[in-house]
């Protein structure tokens, strides 16, 4: 006798049965569980899809569209990596990760939004300046802020795409890196250190930092200021890398980090006894995955700290990629290196034709006689009947 496969769970489920033990939240706390709780069924409405050259019908719910669902995002992304293909530069491109210390993670997790702000920014003007510096040309870059460790404790860093190349102050040469060397890691790492205590100190010194519950303690200026000192001996890890098999690689490899949250739901095994059994990659040990088993209100509460603050963008452009300027620079670059190839507006396409064509899924093809199209037959505001 076959064995049934066990049902499988998902972020929605284990907060539809346990969010009542969280208890008082932030708004946006709230706000985010509402949506992955509805995500996909009939509270938010939905269609009925008919093939039109069979029988064949199939009912869908509307997804939440939340940034921070598991379910949601895929699209948004396949975009986001189409057209950041389209603007590439003629140079290496190399992966850049800038992390800080676990002893600051406490402050970080209590002023969320004026530390991410202060991080992404160091990161950017560390890679400008040390090129700036080194090489004498203005660089660009496009930053992805990455909160969350693999076993969903705050870890907030960022992942930066760096083109191996630059533009001189006048526009009129365009200098490429070397294939395998962007900049020295060291320096770096020295750069982005200073930027960021110095930024940190100086939003403490201007009472922008909130210092509550847990870091009460840190109010004190002394106290504060031994952490900084503290931390001003401790590395502030740069990674460096360029990719082996070309920027197309380090762009879809980014994407998974654009329009993604803490943990997708292919990962998480069971939720037996309220404990939430998960698979997890250790660093020590990459190439075995392991299981990792928390409480039910603890994996909530990992989760929720990586809802962003409401209107934090994750992803920015700086340099001569800035949003800005990105089109003029990439096409005055792509002139000087008589590369005919220019960047306009892209065309709308619709959700259903970005998936056919990163991915050749055609999803309003009919499963059952595939030849017929599947179209909107009506159209509810809410299905009562969620069975």
């Amino acid at each position: 006798m076959k064995k049934s496969n066990p049902q499988k769970v998902e972020v929605a489920d284990i907060f539809r049965q346990y969010d009542y033990l969280l208890g008082p939240m932030p708004v946006r706390h709230r706000k985010a569980i509402q949506a992955i709780k509805n995500c996909r069924t009939g509270a938010l409405g939905g269609h009925l899809l008919k093939c039109g050259s069979c029988d064949y019908k199939k009912q869908a719910y509307n997804s939440c569209r939340s940034r921070f669902c598991p379910k949601c995002g895929y699209a948004s992304r396949a975009e986001w990596v189409q057209k950041r293909k389209e603007e590439l530069l003629p140079c290496p491109y190399f992966h850049v990760v800038f992390t800080l210390p676990s002893e600051l993670r406490a402050v970080i997790r209590y002023n969320q939004k004026i530390s991410y702000n202060i991080l992404i920014k160091a990161a950017s003007d560390t890679v400008k300046q040390v090129a700036k510096n080194n090489l004498s040309v203005n660089v660009g870059l496009i930053a992805v802020l990455h909160t969350w460790s693999q076993t969903l404790i705050d870890h907030p860093h960022v992942h930066c795409i760096v083109p191996g190349g630059g533009l001189s102050a006048n526009k009129k040469k365009w200098k490429a890196f070397k294939e395998d060397y962007l900049l020295p890691t060291r320096v770096l790492a020295e750069v982005f250190r200073a930027k960021f205590l110095e930024a940190f100190e100086l939003a403490f010194n201007k009472g922008d930092l909130n210092f509550t519950g847990q870091i009460e303690c840190l109010k004190a200026q002394g106290s504060f200021k031994d952490i900084l000192i503290n931390c001003s001996g401790k590395g502030f890890n740069v990674y460096c890398e360029k990719p082996f098999s070309g920027p197309e690689q380090i762009l879809n490899y980014l994407g998974q980090y654009t329009h993604r949250v803490g943990i997708s739901n292919y990962r998480i095994i069971k939720l037996e006894n309220e404990k939430v059994y998960f698979k997890y990659r250790d660093p020590e040990d990459p190439k075995k995955k392991k299981v990792m088993v928390l409480a039910v209100k603890e994996f909530m509460r990992r989760f929720l700290l990586h809802i962003l603050p409401k209107g934090f963008s994750r992803i920015r452009h700086f340099g001569i990629l800035a949003s800005r300027f990105k089109k003029i620079n990439i096409n005055i670059i792509r002139g000087l290196v008589n590369i005919a190839q220019t960047v306009t507006d892209d065309l709308q396409k619709t959700w259903q034709q970005i998936l056919e064509d990163t991915l050749g899924i055609k999803l309003d093809h009919c499963p059952k006689c595939e030849e017929g199209v599947l179209k909107t037959d009506f159209v509810r505001r809410a299905f009562y009947d969620t069975a």
